[in-house]
């Protein structure tokens, strides 16, 4: 009998404008492309269970980064170079050809086997952007190197001087993570260039760096990745996995980077991992990620589906800091023109109009540099599930479990901006033009209640849009 896709069995915590799977589960962006005239992106899914499984790839196109439709899935394993997995990978444009480069996952059949897995990189492509077909020859790259372990996955492919490079994460025979390089000239047949970056501790920099990404920005080089294992650090890397980024040049010719920076943590969430990037024609740099972690709890599962892609946000580097800003096509999804108050906090003040699909862009001008405030966000029974506190230029965010708690710090000033997108079941915040972001899933059913709570030295302006809840056709 031919397996189903699973089936939704309640749509309370579906997101109305965030790209999920039509049901079953999904993580990692792969593939952030734009061709032909759609951007597209692909995601590790498993389309028969709300749970992980053997992953395929699923598909979406949107002509504007907002508006999606899913596509039929473009990677199904069990073929002899993915047999047990499609996992994660890129996808480049070669003339009028959109290529996927992407991670064969196999178990060995003997369970004794301390590695317990093994990888491979493979190769498919598309001339519509829709149907795709493996290459014959996989795989393209048949193992790791030499002073590599098993891990060694999640391809990433560009060009640079007419030669492609694929970079890839993977761990060393000493246990800890790096970014290893490759070089082609077509796409098929690759020369091992070496270990451009290698953590300096699993401690501090993890045993595993997943999904790396590397390009150019305002004239630095930015290794993206995603390390496993670090260690908690004060008020940094509390997540189980991270993700963020190195600053400094690659050396094409030595295949080296040369880093200026320590690893810098990009999003301050309890729910970012495994992002990814692409460059617009337009030249914007722009980013997604999976809006989950791994292990934390996924209420939707008992739904018939999991995980969700976070909105897009537009890279900045400024004073050698990466800024994730709101793409400006977001404005898109306003239904009106916004509810605006001006308002001077004096005790507790409650925001109207918001219901579960708003944007709130939030002003304020402090007094003085030692003001604080507090914004919650309630359920229907005035119980906080999320609250966000500023003291001076200091933010925690917390949610159900008070001890929980996540940190991040701007530069000092007496202006905060922060816009807030609320869907169903997730919550995006940006602070300062994406000096600092917090993203969030929560389980609240029906309009949350958002109120800011601080002193007669906080002036503020407020405004409140309704946004569309069906953005996205599957």
């Amino acid at each position: 009998m031919e397996q189903q896709f699973i089936d939704i069995t309640n749509d309370r915590y579906r997101l109305g404008y965030h790209l999920m799977a039509k049901s079953g589960w999904i993580n990692d962006p792969n593939g952030f492309v734009y061709f032909k005239g759609y951007y597209h992106v692909f995601y590790q899914h498993y389309p028969y269970s709300a749970e992980w499984g053997p992953m395929h790839w699923g598909h979406a196109r949107s002509k504007d980064l907002i508006h999606w439709e899913t596509l039929p899935i473009a990677l199904t394993p069990g073929d002899k170079e993915d047999k047990d997995g499609c996992f994660s990978g890129t996808a480049i444009v070669k003339g009028d050809i959109l290529y996927l480069v992407y991670t064969g996952h196999h178990y060995y059949e003997n369970e004794s086997n301390p590695d317990y897995f093994w990888q491979n990189q493979n190769l498919a492509y598309s001339t519509d952007g829709v149907h795709f077909t493996k290459y014959k020859n996989n795989p393209i790259i048949a193992k790791p190197p030499e002073d590599n372990t098993h891990h060694f996955r999640d391809p990433k492919v560009w060009e640079h001087n007419s030669k492609y490079y694929q970079l890839l994460g993977s761990q060393s025979n000493d246990e800890l993570g790096r970014a290893i390089l490759y070089v082609s000239d077509n796409l098929i047949e690759w020369d091992y260039l070496g270990e451009i970056d290698h953590a300096k501790s699993e401690e501090t920099e993890g045993f595993m760096w997943e999904c790396p990404d590397l390009f150019n920005l305002n004239g630095h080089d930015v290794l993206l990745c995603s390390p496993q294992g670090i260690i908690p650090q004060k008020t940094q890397f509390l997540n189980l996995h991270n993700t963020g980024y190195f600053l400094g040049d690659l050396d094409y010719k030595k295949g080296e980077f040369n880093r200026n920076s320590n690893f810098i943590e990009l999003d301050k969430g309890h729910d970012f991992y495994a992002a990814q990037t692409l460059l617009a024609p337009d030249g914007r740099r722009i980013l997604i990620g999976w809006m989950a972690m791994w292990e934390n709890e996924m209420p939707e599962q008992k739904d018939g589906w999991s995980g969700a892609l976070t909105l897009p946000r537009e890279l900045v580097l400024k004073d050698n800091k990466m800024y994730m800003k709101p793409i400006k096509e977001l404005h898109s999804l306003r239904k009106d023109n916004g509810t605006n108050k001006t308002f001077q906090l004096d005790g507790l003040y409650s925001l109207s109009n918001v219901t579960e699909h708003s944007e709130i862009e939030l002003d304020l001008s402090l007094d003085n540099k030692d003001c604080s405030f507090n914004i919650y966000f309630k359920d229907k029974q005035d119980v906080p599930f999320l609250t966000l506190e500023c003291s001076q230029n200091n933010f925690i965010l917390k949610g159900l479990d008070a001890n929980n708690k996540r940190y991040a710090t701007i530069n000092l000033t007496e202006r905060i901006n922060i816009r807030i997108f609320i869907d169903s079941s997730s919550i995006e915040l940006f602070i300062n033009e994406g000096e600092v972001v917090f993203t969030e899933r929560y389980y609240v059913e029906g309009d949350p209640i958002v109120q800011i709570e601080g002193n007669s030295n906080i002036n503020g302006n407020v405004t409140v849009y309704h946004l569309e809840n069906h953005a996205v056709k599957y």
